[in-house]
């Protein structure tokens, strides 16, 4: 059996009793960054287990392994933050158990992209999300235009290297467009910055810098 736990994005008090009963429960975790789990399994007083790595990097080498111990023993799915598949390579993982016939039991609780969405102001009845924004404004555009012409709020994360850029060409291209910044969610620092196209824009141009993890989020409505 395979459950999928959500663990916080940021603030730790954001995890719910069934994530913790089925960390605790499991007979070992897979993880995205080992030495980051062992510091939240830590925090929340989990007896140490086995954690396997399971990232871009080496789904291919230790997927086979993982189903077999799977087939025999419950695991749970855990990623940096947030729900694990979302924009990461665990959908690989959650496949391969479906199509071998294990049992897949979501745990549901934090993402950036919906908690980011509940509280932008956009509308929230129809939304496309797209993982990381593309970098060229050419795929940019066409992600942006697809949501404008299916009366979609897009959702998308962006680098903070990169969110003055990405906005910039927003405007450019769509300047009746409506932009939310969703800033540090959940931690200390969390911001959101909203209104048009240029004026998020403008913002962002006053400041030296962007720091933190960034949601982005666009809509014509």
């Amino acid at each position: 059996m395979l459950y999928i736990v959500a663990t916080p994005i940021g603030n730790l008090k954001d995890i719910t009793f069934r994530a913790l009963a089925a960390l605790k429960e499991c007979d070992f975790i897979i993880a995205e960054n080992p030495a980051h789990s062992s510091k939240l399994l830590q925090h929340y007083q989990i007896p140490k287990k086995k954690i396997i790595q399971f990232a871009e990097h080496n789904e291919q080498k230790v997927l086979s392994s993982i189903i077999s111990q799977l087939s025999t023993s419950d695991g749970a799915l855990i990623t940096d933050a947030g729900t694990p598949g979302i924009s990461d390579p665990g959908f690989r993982l959650v496949r391969a158990c479906v199509e071998t016939g294990i049992k897949v039991i979501p745990i549901p609780g934090p993402s950036a992209a919906i908690a980011a969405l509940s509280a932008s102001g956009l509308p929230t009845d129809r939304f496309l999300f797209v993982g990381f924004l593309p970098r060229k404004e050419g795929q940019l555009m066409k992600v942006v235009n697809l949501a404008k012409i299916t009366e979609s709020t897009l959702i998308g994360y962006d680098s903070p290297f990169r969110i003055k850029k990405t906005v910039e060409l927003i405007a450019k291209n769509f300047p009746e467009s409506k932009i939310v910044i969703a800033r540090e969610l959940t931690k200390l620092h969390e911001e959101f910055i909203r209104g048009s196209a240029d004026e998020v824009a403008a913002e962002l141009t006053k400041r030296d810098s962007v720091k933190g993890e960034i949601t982005v989020l666009v809509s014509f409505k």
